[in-house]
């Protein structure tokens, strides 16, 4: 049976006031032993100031005063003696790359060197079949004979005209046609070496020889294939090792920083002035021998605003191959006055700015636009936008805004994860 309606008449809510405060409504009256009842509209009245008095003070409890401000934990900036250093990531280049190709065209007979291993300069790599040049360099040495002997008897006839003429005893152009002829012959005797000289060169170039030296390739051509004068393959490659390059793109700004550095001797500079680099490998480890600065470009990348650097570094064992992952490491010395914050401090704004959140004397929340140079740990070393003395909160920066004022707190390096947000 379902529940009966409330009844919300006036007669009904003075009912329900009565039943529920009749400590309010009623009293006993002590003549005749029974309640004395108030009237309905008086009691209906009533119930509705109570009601409207609870109501404000629920209302008046909710609202309360304002809420106290966010707290947040800074750091204060001090100045502090840092090692400071600069990686710079870059790849490995070969100190000097031949590409071994045929000069001349023929069958390779041999080949003369072992995959892998190093070769010297001039050491012969393979050998191309040479019966044919061999055969144009015989028939260019005939020439050159016969050449060198029409040459003599040319030489002797102008000889035996020479007093003749004189002498009346020939012509003046029997002499002209014989000093004509002795010219010629020199003349032909130049020709034949010429092409003595040429059959010469492509017969030596049947014999293919390492450019330079280093570490030699794979063959890529193997005995009994076909060499071709002019190919674009190359029959092996050989890579110097040693010593090796590293070449980094490093900002147009640092490149201006560390030449002012240099000359103002804060970074030590070898004895041939050049600037001393680590190398950090792709696995984490540091090379065991230093290296040097040796080049920068000329021009910077319009689009990326850097320049590329180059350092040398000896690599006696082949450890370090064209192609691998590093980090050059250039030490800058000690800076006795740096500024440290915390990385989880710095935020970016959308042009890629470094940027912090610090408060003033009322602590009240500002933007700060920072200069970093470099890292130490899980600091950034900051150049300009700070001084020491300043306040930069580094937990809570989700939950306040510039302008906004806030309680801080020293900042705890253990806070958990979710105390950062």
């Amino acid at each position: 049976m379902p529940a009966p309606s409330p009844d919300f008449s006036p007669a009904g809510v003075a009912e329900l006031a009565y039943a529920s405060y009749p400590c309010l409504f009623g009293r006993q009256d002590a003549r005749v032993n029974r309640p004395f009842r108030l009237p309905a509209t008086a009691i209906l009245v009533s119930a509705v100031s109570l009601l409207a008095l609870s109501g404000c003070g629920k209302k008046s409890t909710q609202q309360g005063g304002a809420p106290p401000p966010q707290q947040v934990q800074i750091v204060t900036m001090q100045t502090q003696p840092v090692h400071v250093s600069t990686q710079l990531p870059g790849r490995l280049e070969a100190f000097e790359i031949a590409m071994v190709r045929p000069q001349v065209t023929g069958v390779v007979q041999k080949r003369l060197f072992t995959e892998g291993a190093d070769v010297v300069a001039g050491q012969q790599l393979y050998q191309i079949d040479p019966s044919t040049y061999q055969a144009v360099y015989d028939s260019a040495s005939g020439q050159l004979a016969q050449a060198q002997a029409n040459a003599a008897t040319a030489r002797a006839k102008l000889e035996r005209y020479s007093p003749l003429v004189k002498a009346h005893a020939v012509s003046k152009q029997e002499y002209d046609d014989a000093l004509a002829a002795a010219k010629s012959a020199d003349a032909q005797i130049l020709i034949a070496k010429g092409q003595v000289e040429a059959a010469a060169v492509n017969l030596r170039y049947t014999k293919v020889n390492a450019p330079i030296s280093g570490r030699i390739g794979r063959s890529l051509l193997t005995v009994g294939a076909l060499a071709t004068s002019g190919q674009t393959g190359n029959l092996a490659v050989i890579t110097r090792l040693d010593p090796i390059y590293v070449d980094v793109n490093l900002p147009a700004v640092s490149l201006l920083r560390f030449r002012r550095e240099v000359a103002s001797g804060r970074i030590h500079v070898n004895p041939d002035n050049t600037v001393p680099v680590s190398l950090q490998m792709e696995d984490g480890s540091t090379y065991e021998l230093p290296g040097k600065m040796e080049f920068s470009e000329v021009n910077v990348d319009e689009a990326t605003a850097t320049v590329v650097v180059r350092a040398v570094f000896p690599n006696p064992k082949k450890l370090l191959l064209p192609g691998m992952y590093v980090h050059a490491t250039l030490d800058e010395g000690i800076d006795p006055n740096a500024l440290l914050v915390p990385q989880q401090a710095v935020t970016r704004n959308t042009h890629g700015d470094p940027q912090v959140l610090a408060l003033d004397a009322d602590n009240k929340v500002a933007l700060r636009a920072i200069t970093t140079t470099a890292t130490r740990g899980s600091d950034w070393i900051v150049s300009s936008g700070l001084k020491p003395g300043d306040r930069v909160i580094v937990v809570g920066l989700l939950k306040v805004h510039p302008g906004d004022k806030v309680t801080p707190v020293p900042f705890d390096s253990g806070s958990s994860p979710e105390e950062k947000k």
